[in-house]
């Protein structure tokens, strides 16, 4: 059972809690339990500094250089994990963990080469405050944001873990298989620790979904230490077992080109932190409609904070980590309290290298396996969110253009060393490719439609063509807004049972037009009718055994009085709001509006 605490965080949004959820973001679990959980999240963003040794070995940095970045980075990611969990203006107030940026590992590796880890400080500088600004501006980004650009970026990034993954649990290397050939002891590992990981999730006890990822991690090093795949013991004997941080001297004279290619990464980061907090909030909201503008800013400025911080300790900058997103979904657990003991147990481990070299000696293998399951995760959520809304030819096109981009570059990486040399960095990331190509073709499709549009009826000897025309209209302009599904399902019946009623209510009444409006937060549907405004509300039926002793006529109107009960008691359960009245023009409008 969750716990409270007399340790008062921020305060979240009120959410609808999911049934399937052990522990929401607001409550805090036993502590066994969230020691256990938070010792999972640490050992999963831990095996992710391997990130920081391959800039490290790009870097060609000796021992103690490489054990310094390390712990500059491991600072670094507890600083802006705190910052998330903790919330309010200077978080998300979501398990958001996090990892070394993946997509500066080359460039900063070639920095630490030529300079030092003090050429890691302007990069950390110019990455946060690239962070800073998005998170201040990323509240009048809604209409270019919104959740099938979230879903591409989402449902991109686990397509581009499957070659990585793959490769780490099949051991081959870039040479692919006739080079190195299949390692079966690696596929051994990763089949053991991904199948322990799934039958934990769907078939375990409570206690064992909690540690699901856990266990996988210790099925993996069973079966590795029983294929002699368990290395570096000589590594960890030699190091020590307390360190401090030791800032390096700043370097500023960095070419300006370098910092640009920085600052556009550092960008296409915060999409990447865009997504995962969009994807927490949903995990936390079984009525979710829309990403929250304000969460999505504080978790920006986290990682900008976080970035600053460590950049003076010669970190690697920082990241979102999906792959313990993919943590909380297994454990169904997301309580914000998970990662503020994270990301204590990192402080600590940072001035601990025997722990923090310990972690990353996990074999490739294992990684990899939770990579899949990362994946798989990505790959699905961002399916959910783009499905979301409703799309129209604009958004199918907005989608498949995005997605053939970024998939183009992960397919072909040769297409980037086409590009100028000051583009490859972007223009080499699917992720980031399909992201901009997302945002781009979602604002130039926009021209063209209006938040408001209204449609006439002409007179016809067919009653029923305006009927069905109120249909199409509500499902042409749910696609061309972008509307969510069940909303524009919602208002398309809504609007049918009201057209009916209008139509067939008599008094002089006939359906002269359609008028629509749509804001992101509200759609409202106008039926415009001549005549007076039709009555919706209850009427008190007569009992059965008087309507034996009245004539037709008073029968017809008892009947006529009947159904348009009825006919107000659906439209009242279907929308949200309804208002009637008379317009300069001399029409009669029913508004039918639909929280949105």
């Amino acid at each position: 059972m969750a716990r409270s605490s007399r340790l008062q965080l921020p305060p979240l949004p009120r959410f609808k809690r999911p049934p399937e959820l052990l522990y929401s973001a607001d409550e805090r679990p036993p502590l066994p339990t969230l020691a256990g959980l938070a010792f999972q999240h640490v050992a999963t963003a831990l095996a992710l500094v391997a990130y920081v040794l391959a800039a490290a070995r790009i870097g060609r940095l000796d021992a103690a250089t490489t054990q310094a970045m390390v712990t500059a980075s491991i600072l670094g990611m507890a600083v802006s994990t705190f910052l998330q969990s903790w919330g309010g203006r200077l978080g998300s107030g979501m398990l958001v963990i996090h990892m070394p940026d993946p997509l500066l590992v080359v460039l900063s590796g070639m920095l630490a080469a030529q300079y030092g880890l003090g050429g890691l400080v302007l990069i950390g500088l110019v990455n946060g405050l690239v962070a800073l600004g998005t998170g201040s501006l990323v509240p009048y980004l809604r209409t270019i944001l919104p959740p099938t650009v979230a879903g591409i970026i989402v449902c991109v990034a686990g397509l581009s873990l499957v070659e990585p993954a793959l490769r780490h649990v099949t051991g081959l290397g870039e040479g692919g298989l006739a080079a190195n050939g299949l390692d079966a002891a690696d596929i051994m590992i990763g089949a053991a620790t991904l199948a322990t990981i799934i039958g934990l999730s769907i078939w375990g006890s409570q206690r064992a979904k909690l540690s699901a990822l856990l266990g996988g991690l210790l099925a993996g090093l069973i079966v590795s230490a029983l294929t002699g795949k368990l290395h570096g013991w000589d590594a960890l004997a030699g190091a020590p077992l307390f360190g401090l941080p030791h800032p390096p001297m700043p370097v500023f004279n960095i070419d300006a080109g370098i910092l640009i290619a920085v600052a556009v990464l550092s960008l296409m980061t915060q999409l990447d932190v865009f997504g995962c907090v969009v994807l927490l909030h949903k995990m936390n909201e079984s009525d979710w409609r829309r990403p929250s503008m304000r969460m999505i800013s504080g978790g920006m400025r986290a990682c900008g904070l976080g970035n600053i911080v460590s950049a003076f300790l010669g970190a690697l900058p920082n990241a979102a980590s999906s792959a313990n997103i993919a943590l909380a979904h297994i454990s169904r657990s997301t309580s914000r309290w998970i990662g503020l003991l994270t990301a204590v147990l990192l402080a600590l481990i940072a001035f601990l290298p025997q722990a923090s070299l310990a972690l990353t000696l996990i074999p490739t293998a294992v990684i990899g396996a939770i990579e899949i399951y990362a994946a798989a995760y990505l790959i699905v959520s961002g399916i959910e969110l783009i499905a979301s809304r409703a799309l129209d030819s604009r958004g199918i096109f907005m989608i498949g253009l995005s997605f053939v981009l970024g998939m183009g570059v992960i397919l072909m990486p040769e297409l980037a060393a086409h590009a100028p040399e000051s583009l490859r960095f972007v223009l080499g990331n699917g992720i980031i490719v399909a992201g901009v190509s997302a945002i781009v073709l979602n604002s130039l499709f926009r021209l063209g439609t209006s938040r408001q549009t209204e449609q006439a009826f002409e007179d016809g000897e067919d009653a029923a063509a305006p009927i069905q025309q109120v249909v199409d209209f509500v499902e042409t302009q749910g696609g061309a807004w972008s509307a969510r599904r069940d909303v524009v399902r919602r208002a398309a019946q809504a609007t049918l049972e009201a057209a009916e009623a209008i139509q067939g209510s008599g008094g002089e009444r006939r359906l002269r037009g359609i008028r629509g409006s749509f804001d992101e937060y509200n759609l409202d549907i106008e039926l415009l009718h001549e005549g007076p405004e039709l009555e919706l509300g209850a009427h008190p039926g007569q009992a059965p055994a008087d309507l034996l002793d009245i004539d037709d006529t008073a029968f017809q109107h008892a009947l006529d009085q009947a159904l348009s009960g009825l006919s107000g008691v659906m439209l009242r359960s279907l929308a949200d709001r309804l208002q009637s009245g008379r317009r300069s023009d001399g029409l009669t409008y029913l508004r039918l509006h639909f929280d949105h």
